[in-house]
């Protein structure tokens, strides 16, 4: 059975309105997704590749 989650403490909306999870709501998850989430608790930082070169 799993639990609702709470504003504030697992997630909250940023000003574009979209959900981001707490580090609490991410430890308590568990593991890592690697998907770079913005508070990740577990030290992942996605790579983003070079911007190509303007000429």
């Amino acid at each position: 059975m799993s639990k609702a989650l709470k504003e504030g403490e697992d997630y909250y909306l940023n000003a574009q309105g979209l959900l981001v999870f707490t580090a609490g709501y991410l430890l308590k998850r568990g593991y890592c997704c690697q998907n770079g989430c913005r508070h990740c608790p577990y030290g992942f930082r996605k790579e983003v590749p070079p911007e190509k070169e303007k000429s």
